[in-house]
């Protein structure tokens, strides 16, 4: 049987009734070679087949179940005790791929991935069954939440939140794509995507309810933002101000995206010149 079989076995016994108190040690070695496997890259919770993200149910599936047929426990990490169902991700591989994680605080979580020549810097924190491709920088107090897929070459900028989305099992996480540069204290949650090669101002917030107004292609979208692009928060006027309640009108946040001007190439260059 594969590994995704024996997951998708795995979950519809979960459906069935089968608890953590029922769960036998050859159903946690199931488990075991699952995180192991999110761990190496081989599987991912979410892959792009054409233009579009499609997730992988089982692996998220697989996920849930590491939640849901584990006792929780009394753990130590760097002096302080903590109670979860996992330990916290063996970090001895990071090495060999170039990857390098600061002391005080890098928290990486059972059954996330990191790439080749990653940068981590404390504090920061990666969930289970995130991607983080090769080359990508998570910068100081960012978190990148479960399940989110984060491409290469990829600036997140200083206090920046990647949302994780587990449920639905079908849903695609968040997904930033190959190049892209966030600024410092961005917000990107529930399935947004972040298309290649993009640069996101400081303090934008990126989820499906606010509108993207893309200049480019005289758009408005919801729930992404298109390759190569300049985008930043902006507001916009409200359907509720004209109620006689709100003095001076109402408004309500948007994204605006532009093209990518040289300078804001320039900018990105000299981060680059940082890591070499």
């Amino acid at each position: 049987m594969s590994l995704q079989t024996d997951v998708e076995d795995l979950w519809q016994r979960k459906q069935d009734g089968l608890t953590a108190d029922d769960a036998s040690a050859e159903d946690l070695t199931v488990l075991d070679e699952f995180l192991a496997a999110l761990e190496a890259g081989d599987v991912r919770a979410a892959e792009k087949q054409g233009e579009e993200w499609i997730a992988n149910e089982w692996v998220k599936q697989g996920i849930l179940l590491n939640f849901g047929l584990r006792h929780t426990a009394e753990r130590e990490y760097g002096g302080v005790t903590y109670h979860d169902v996992l330990p916290l991700r063996k970090t001895d591989d990071l090495n060999d791929r170039g990857t390098r994680n600061t002391p005080d605080g890098t928290t990486i979580r059972r059954g996330a991935y990191l790439g080749e020549d990653c940068i981590m810097m404390s504090p920061s924190f990666v969930n289970i069954g995130a991607h983080v491709g090769d080359g990508t920088l998570i910068d100081s107090a960012d978190t990148v939440g479960s399940c989110a897929q984060i491409g290469e070459n990829v600036k997140l900028g200083a206090n920046t939140l990647i949302g994780g989305v587990l449920e639905p099992v079908e849903d695609a996480p968040v997904i930033v794509e190959d190049g892209v540069s966030l600024g410092a204290g961005c917000r990107v949650t529930s399935g947004f995507v972040v298309g290649e090669n993009s640069v996101v101002g400081e303090n934008t917030l990126l989820t499906p309810r606010i509108p993207v107004y893309d200049l480019v292609e005289e758009e408005v979208l919801y729930g992404e933002l298109p390759a190569n692009r300049r985008a930043f928060q902006r507001f916009v006027e409200s359907s509720v101000s004209e109620h006689e309640m709100i003095d001076g009108g109402a408004f309500k946040p948007a994204v605006v995206a532009t093209h990518i001007e040289e300078e804001t190439l320039e900018a990105t260059e000299r981060e680059d010149a940082l890591r070499e």
